[in-house]
């Protein structure tokens, strides 16, 4: 997410730092992003000269980013309260005052983040869909101490992006999530009641609903833990029974079968 954020973000004019904790991290997102550029103009999509500008607006560099002239950061880590506390105390450490600080997170609690920062009248949620340089979606979550002037820029920095903004609440899963994870939820329950194959519960919401992909298909480029994580969160701060995991969720992740990311999910993937 990080790197494909990067990517749209240097792709649209902008000047572009990418950091992370981790060096080995760093530079397979920065080389990433160079191999999908290639793709890019290999595809007639992106000329080989703008290919170039767009890496030239590209800076590669570990934290800490004191004395970065950054004027808004989005943070992209793990969906971890506590890790994402902890990366936006550093940036309002690093950054300078003005900056706006934004995290890109599926669900959790915008306040809870802001209070971490230490400038909550500057901070939001902005949630990115993956991968981000193909879906055109962005979730804009405020908090009550977010001032007008921060969430309007922020709206414009989206639509420079050429994506499409929408303002959500600050409730967990926000739009998108809240609708699609119990969906695949209910996909998996109906598949350990035998209510029809893999393959064919996602062909009836291809066919019958007309969704892209189908639910299981999408848990799978997710990643299974990721969904049973979201299920968990929704659980402690919604409505126990409604958002139970179903077993089978439970089962999979259990015994590291999370879907395209460890080849094998509700589908193999080679």
């Amino acid at each position: 997410m990080g790197s494909g954020i990067a990517q749209v973000c240097a792709v649209a004019g902008y000047e572009v730092v990418l950091s992370d904790a981790d060096g080995g991290a760093l530079q397979r997102a920065g080389e990433t992003i160079a191999s999908r550029l290639h793709r890019l103009v290999e595809r007639g999509e992106l000329a080989a000269a703008e290919r170039s500008s767009v890496l030239t607006r590209l800076c590669l560099l570990p934290p800490p980013l004191t004395g970065q002239e950054v004027d808004l950061a989005i943070e992209s880590v793990p969906e971890r309260m506590d890790l994402k506390q902890e990366v936006l105390s550093g940036l309002n450490r690093d950054l300078h005052a003005e900056a706006i600080l934004v995290s890109n997170t599926s669900g959790l609690d915008i306040g809870q983040l802001a209070a971490a920062s230490r400038r909550p009248e500057r901070v939001m949620g902005m949630h990115f869909f993956n991968p981000p340089p193909a879906m055109p979606l962005i979730e804009l979550v405020r908090t009550p101490q977010t001032s007008e002037e921060v969430f309007r820029t922020v709206w414009r920095f989206a639509e420079s992006l050429g994506k499409t903004p929408i303002a959500v609440a600050n409730r967990p899963g926000f739009a998108v999530n809240r609708i699609l994870i119990p969906m695949i939820n209910e996909a998996i329950f109906a598949l350990e009641e035998g209510i029809a194959s893999p393959e064919d519960i996602d062909r009836a919401m291809n066919l019958g609903a007309r969704h892209p992909i189908g639910p299981l298909a999408l848990a799978d480029f997710i990643g299974l833990d990721v969904v049973l994580d979201i299920l968990e969160s929704f659980q402690a701060r919604l409505d126990h029974t409604r958002y139970r995991p179903c077993a089978l969720l439970r089962d999979l992740v259990s015994r590291g079968d999370l879907g395209r990311k460890s080849g094998q999910g509700f589908f193999t993937h080679p």
